[in-house]
């Protein structure tokens, strides 16, 4: 075990002799905006050239590499292309390794489960492989089967990444500013979903469901009895990648409808769903025979809370509109920033150029996800870190960019934004006007009704007992008792709403033969009456006080 420790060290320090005093690492100080003085400077290892190192290194350290394509604040552009790209080369698993696996995962053997199982896999990849086989039921299936050891050698892997990223946020304000511990929790936390099948199973049940609207789109389902942590069995779908589709197939099909299923069901599972593909990849999006896009690989997923699923809708409802300000804004309600070192002016007027620059509305020229990385590196010369969603986000859309480009170069992407938001906004709405919603507000409107008469008990008793005490600098009698009065009017004000609000909430269970949009008459009325009521106290408190000050002074 020592001994493995210590290779695994030698490996990662070779690794970081060579690159801790490089150009690509300094080359971390140039902003968006330098981008055409970024890709003309010569760099002491080119990019091909990390891109073979990070391959010797291990699987861990290429889904690393993947990891950082998604980080133009860490690297420059074309080394970010080719990390976009990034492959491992991995020996295939002997099929009698595959057979152990399957049946002490599954209980059966692969001659019993399967009429028949090509032995060749379809595919071979760091954490797994994949064979295609058909059950007794005439279904063809894709069974993926888990590489032996894997989990460990990655864990491995990972406590050494953690060990030297802590080491060097402590050590360098570099790493810290970049939040490298941060990067190898996120990889950490992504490796650790994408070994368990079980999970992925789970994420394509749910992303079937989620997404089951769309004609155009499509999702294998597992095949639960024949899956584990460690084997999954789905539906086969046969396709081709999207972007390697010959010309004259182009020609021959209209892809905007299947476009527009894709760019609304992303958009759907970012801001309606807040369970995303989060890889969505050429290798992982392909156009099956019939004209439908599969959606495979549901290892990585991305999930976004409510409150982040508004702050994106804003932004790419300001991106759709060239809005640079509002776009600014959606990004610093999505970061962490001190306002004392964090230059926000700068912030902003960067964003603003940056947005000005991308003049372009068709497909092939807009590059939606890199001018999204591209403010993620901006945010990061100024002092402002932004959501670790941002860069999952940017990912998707610049998967998303490569695929309409190659299918409708002329594709307006702003313009299709704009109508899936309009819909989804509605669709959000409605969502959130549900009945269970309201009842969140009379639970709050009840506690304090349940509070208020133990405050006001203890006001009235030390008014009682002469107890009360108010500090003010100058006295008017007749301004303090009218102010006196306001207060008690809008105290009994308020309780009197209040009591009509669970008033209403009560009368609600009790059925009744007469009713307005599926509530009963009497406890509509109570509530349109405690709005009036309410609105009548707002418009007093904002316009009348005002006023009567004014004419005070």
């Amino acid at each position: 075990m020592a001994l493995e420790q210590l290779s695994t060290y030698t490996k990662f320090f070779s690794f970081i002799l060579k690159y801790y005093n490089s150009d690509v690492v300094k080359s971390t100080a140039n902003t968006a905006l330098n981008d055409e003085a970024t890709t003309d400077l010569e760099f002491s290892q080119k990019p091909e050239e990390l891109v073979e190192d990070l391959k010797q290194m291990g699987p861990t350290y290429v889904k690393l590499g993947q990891l950082l394509s998604t980080r133009p604040d860490l690297l420059p552009d074309h080394y970010l292309d080719a990390l976009a790209n990034l492959q491992d080369d991995v020996e295939t698993i002997s099929y009698e390794e595959v057979e152990r696996i399957f049946e002490e995962e599954i209980g059966v053997r692969i001659k019993k489960a399967f009429v028949e199982f090509d032995q060749v896999p379809l595919a071979s990849a760091s954490i797994g492989q994949v064979h295609k086989a058909l059950l007794h039921s005439g279904r063809v299936v894709a069974v993926k089967i888990q590489r032996p050891g894997v989990r460990k050698n990655f864990l491995e892997d990972l406590d050494t990444l953690k060990q030297m990223a802590d080491l060097a946020v402590t050590h360098s304000k570099a790493a810290k500013k970049y939040a490298l511990d941060d990067v190898i929790e996120e990889l950490r936390f992504i490796l650790l979903n994408e070994l368990d099948y079980n999970k992925e199973a789970q994420n394509l049940i749910i992303l079937k469901e989620n997404l089951k609207t769309y004609r155009h789109l499509v999702i294998p389902s597992p095949v639960s009895e024949y899956s584990s942590s460690k084997v999954l069995t789905m539906d086969f779908i046969e396709g081709k990648k999207i972007t390697s589709l010959g010309n004259i197939k182009k020609t021959e099909i209209d892809f905007n409808p299947i476009i527009d299923d894709l760019v609304e069901g992303y958009l759907k599972q970012i801001i309606v769903d807040g369970f995303a593909h989060a890889d969505p990849h050429p290798g992982n999006i392909h156009l099956t025979s019939d004209n439908q896009v599969a959606l495979m690989d549901l290892g990585m997923v991305a999930k976004f809370s409510p409150k982040l699923q508004e702050k994106i809708m804003m932004l790419l409802v300001g991106m759709s509109k060239k809005d640079g300000d509002a776009i600014t804004e959606a990004l610093l309600e999505m970061s962490v920033y001190d306002a004392a070192k964090a230059n926000v002016d700068n912030f902003r007027k960067n964003i603003n150029r940056l947005v000005m620059d991308s003049t372009s509305t068709n497909a092939e020229d807009m590059e939606t996800g890199r001018i999204l990385l591209q403010m993620n590196r901006i945010a990061a010369d100024e002092g402002i870190k932004l959501a670790v969603e941002l860069n999952i986000l940017g990912k998707i859309l610049l998967n998303l960019d490569q695929i309409i480009a190659v299918l409708t170069p002329k594709y307006d992407l702003q313009k299709a934004i704009r109508k899936f938001m309009d819909e989804m906004v509605n669709k959000k709405m409605k969502k959130e006007l549900k009945p269970e919603n309201a009842y969140g507000f009379l639970l709050e409107n009840k506690k304090l009704v349940e509070n208020l008469p133990g405050r006001l008990n203890k006001i009235t008793e030390r008014l009682a007992n002469n107890e009360l005490e108010l500090k003010i600098n100058a006295i008017d009698e007749e301004r303090l008792t009218d102010g006196f009065q306001k207060v008690a009017n809008r105290i009994t004000a308020g309780l009197i709403i209040a009591a009509m609000i669970i008033g209403a909430a009560l009368l609600m269970r009790i059925p009744s033969s007469y009713s307005v949009m599926g509530y009963g008459i009497l406890p509509f009325v109570f509530f349109m009456i405690a709005i009036g009521l309410g609105l009548f106290l707002v418009y007093n408190i904002m316009f009348k006080d005002e006023h009567f000050r004014k004419n005070k002074d």
